[in-house]
């Protein structure tokens, strides 16, 4: 286990977020990525990050 989440890199974060995606778990994917593109000092690759994780709540569609 690793003693301290802090010494995660932006990374992990997106790899995790890869990981977690692949299993169907879309919020949380975004959560993570969000986390990488906060980690990340370039603004472009910061944007990227976001782009192709968005946020689930936002491009779902409601359906009766």
């Amino acid at each position: 286990m690793l003693g301290d989440p802090a010494d995660l890199t932006a990374a992990d974060h997106l790899d995790a977020a890869r990981e977690t995606a692949a299993t169907n778990r879309p919020f949380l994917a975004h959560l993570l990525a969000e986390e990488a593109a906060r980690r990340t000092t370039d603004l472009a690759t910061a944007a990227g990050i976001r782009a192709a994780f968005p946020d689930p709540n936002l491009t779902r569609t409601e359906t009766d």
